[in-house]
């Protein structure tokens, strides 16, 4: 069956006329409809999706195609799709079609994929559950009583029960990675500033940063590759060559040094999850890979910085949103005081009033030099411990999540314990660092744990490699939810 191939067999069956790409779209948009259980979609687009395939074979005639034609993905609601609405899971932007395409969305029509649609998320990315979506929460498909993670959870989920061979998600401070880890997937956050956000809605401008999730590495280095780089519309683009990633893959891991912090292991991480992780690391030493100690004594300041920064930004980004210019409106203004008023506090759910809240707040007179300023020196302090774990070792691994998925609920009455979800992942995005999350095993119910990678600034190629050599003598990311097999 197509759904049980990874996005690079596709991509090679695609071009070998094994299978057109109309037959390998209606193949996904049956999946999708079967599935509708999973709430992992805001808008298909089946009829664009054929008619897309329907070019894609066109140009799969020809003798040189582009590298992903014919590929089926999707895309996560943040992301503009000229045409289509993108809502960035809220109310808000629930009567918004996009104008134009984000240069993500761009860039991989360029490389020939198919877009079946868009997926549902945490409003406005501000999550780690996908439960604070307008549209209702997102189930995850290796057990539809628990969470998916979030922001990115439709992506996961659809990626994850095999709706799509691969996904776009956005990670502000874990958002790809935690429902990579939550999904059995592999999600990969780059260094900020090597994928355009251009067309991206912002959440948080110095966090935010694109990034595909997928079955394999493989499949993310060849994304990935199409995403990458410099973007002159987006000021924060990194105008520089980059090289390409998937041409590494097949690098030795011999005499690779492998940093574990020894925060990572604390206390605070399930006994289970430590265990697989530790498993997957004695793997890569089998591989020729070997282990110091590292230390990143900031990391517990994660949150608490994370917690002022993200939610100033967001504060300022989101006063767009007035119900003057697009989205939302309430009905029967008495006044502008009264339409802006209405318009936020009914286009708005909780958690984005709760962000807005706490970052005009530490923005505020008499609190920025308290809050925002303490925090951003903190943030220097973060990423000069990762610049010295980084003279002692290539890569840095642990876990990406404390524990496995939870329970759909369980978390919703008590934002600080969502917050502390991302305790592993935030410091990454404030570093501007790269990360990558990949499945490393299961706990004693069958739900995936993750494992993560980070890497100093713009080292992909060997973050994805190094997840590649272990995937090549393992298959976790080949496993697929039972349902949906």
């Amino acid at each position: 069956m197509p759904h049980r191939h990874s996005l690079t067999e596709l991509a090679a069956m695609l071009r070998a006329r094994d299978i057109s790409a109309l037959e390998l779209t209606e193949h996904f948009l049956a999946r999708i409809e079967a599935a509708n259980g999973l709430n992992a979609f805001i808008t298909v687009d089946a009829e664009g999706a054929r008619a897309q395939a329907r070019a894609a074979d066109e140009r799969l005639a020809d003798d040189d195609p582009p590298p992903l034609c014919g590929v089926p993905i999707v895309h996560k609601d943040i992301f503009c799709t000229r045409g289509m609405r993108t809502s960035c899971g809220s109310r808000m932007l629930d009567n918004f079609t996009a104008p134009y395409d984000a240069t993500v969305v761009e860039r991989l029509a360029a490389a020939g994929t198919v877009t079946l649609g868009k997926t549902n998320m945490d409003e406005f990315a501000m999550g780690s559950s996908n439960e604070t979506s307008w549209y209702g929460a997102v189930r995850n498909p290796w057990s539809t009583d628990r969470v998916p993670g979030g922001s990115s959870g439709g992506s996961a989920a659809a990626v994850s029960a095999r709706l799509a061979p691969a996904a776009t998600g956005t990670d502000t401070g874990g958002s790809i990675r935690q429902p990579a880890a939550f999904c059995g997937l592999t999600g990969l956050k780059p260094s900020y500033g090597r994928v355009s956000r251009y067309g991206i809605v912002a959440f948080a401008s110095s966090l935010d940063q694109a990034g595909p999730l997928a079955q394999s590495a493989e499949d993310a280095a060849a994304l990935l590759d199409a995403m990458s780089g410099f973007d002159p519309r987006d000021s924060t683009s990194l105008d520089k060559a980059l090289d390409p990633t998937v041409s590494s893959l097949g690098d030795s891991l011999r005499g690779l040094k492998i940093g574990l912090p020894r925060e990572f292991f604390d206390a605070g991480v399930d006994d289970e999850v430590a265990t697989a992780v530790q498993a997957a690391i004695a793997r890569l030493c089998e591989l020729g890979a070997s282990t110091v100690e590292v230390s990143l004594p900031n990391m517990a300041a994660g949150i608490p910085c994370y917690y002022v920064i993200a939610p100033a930004e967001a504060s300022s980004n989101l006063a767009r949103f007035d119900g003057v210019r697009y989205g939302y409106r309430c009905e029967n203004p008495v006044d502008l005081a009264d339409l802006y008023e209405r318009s936020r506090a009914e286009g708005f759910g909780d958690e984005v009033k709760r962000r807005i809240m706490i970052g005009t707040y530490a923005l505020s007179s008499g609190y920025y030099d308290a809050y925002y300023l303490k925090a951003q020196k903190i943030r220097r302090l973060i990423a000069a411990d990762f610049e010295k774990a980084f003279a002692a070792c290539d890569v840095v691994a642990g876990p990406t999540t404390p524990t496995t998925a939870f329970g759909l609920g369980e978390k919703t009455d008590d934002p600080v314990s969502m917050y502390l979800n991302d305790i592993y992942t935030n410091t990454v995005n404030l570093a501007g660092l790269p990360g990558v999350s990949l499945p490393v095993g299961f706990d004693r119910v069958g739900l995936p744990v993750g494992m993560q990678l980070i890497g100093p600034y713009l080292g992909e190629a060997r973050l994805l490699n190094v997840a590649h050599q272990y995937q090549s003598s393992t298959d976790f990311h080949r496993q697929i939810p039972g349902a949906f097999a």
